[in-house]
């Protein structure tokens, strides 16, 4: 698998980038599956393609504090990003791996293969929900979500993507996001600073855990430039579709 560790000067132009990749791989323009790692260096709160910004997101202190509110083309629920939270997106092949056509089947196969690779390094890692990683400390009766995930299925071509956080600033989330509408039964009622967690090892032991399990050795030869910045321009820029609220240059 080809490896890409890089993240673009704008939360618009890694949104792109992800895309990017999954279009490219479509079009036969990469010829094998790809790991992406970035993180961004500001906070950004990205919706999933059906979210609704008016109930899952502080629109008001987003606008405040000049954070960018955008959506993203796959599923899933409403996330913040920024320092500390590390960003993971995987395009993988469906003729090299045809299960994964099945939604579940999807979730499970590459929350399976995260979870393998980070148990030996933190205790009590497992799936939670549709799409989440948790952690379940031993002297706790609850699990804490430490990853966000979701998926967009093309015809010949899977995007997986998410968040691990490792050392992220975990009030801020309370005070941009909204407690969502659709919530998994094992959260319960918690507010987020009771449902989340950040991992307890450094970043550079999740890089190597990830690299390692999807063998990502070999550097993309070259990555999506042209499509990344047609997506950011057509896309991400203007379009109030994707782009809830940008802060003003």
């Amino acid at each position: 698998m080809y490896y890409l560790p890089l993240t673009l000067d704008s939360p618009a132009e890694n949104l792109a980038l992800d895309e990017a990749l999954l279009d490219a791989a479509e079009a036969g323009e990469i010829d094998s599956g790809v790991l992406r790692l970035w993180e961004s260096p500001t906070h950004c709160v990205v919706l999933g393609r059906s979210s609704t910004a008016e109930v899952e997101v502080n629109l008001p202190a987003c606008r405040q504090a000049g954070v960018p509110v955008l959506r993203r083309s796959s599923g899933g629920g409403t996330i913040l990003t920024g320092p500390g939270c590390l960003m993971y997106a995987v395009v993988l092949d469906l003729q090299t791996y045809p299960q994964l056509q099945v939604i579940n089947a999807a979730h499970h196969f590459v929350l399976g293969q995260l979870a393998k690779v980070l148990s030996p390094l933190v205790e009590g890692v497992e799936l939670a929900g549709t799409s989440d990683l948790v952690t379940r400390p031993a002297a706790s009766d609850h699990r804490l979500k430490f990853s966000g995930n979701a998926m967009r299925c093309r015809r010949s071509h899977l995007l997986y993507h998410g968040t691990l956080l490792y050392d992220f600033d975990l009030p801020q989330i309370h005070h941009w996001l909204a407690i969502p509408t659709r919530t998994p039964a094992y959260r319960g009622d918690r507010q987020h600073t009771e449902f989340v967690t950040n991992l307890p090892i450094g970043r550079e032991a999740i890089v190597q855990a990830l690299t390692d399990v999807w063998q990502a050795y070999h550097a993309l030869p070259s990555w999506p430039q042209r499509r990344t910045a047609e997506l950011t321009q057509t896309k991400f820029s203007d379009d109030p579709k994707w782009v809830i609220h940008a802060p003003s240059t």
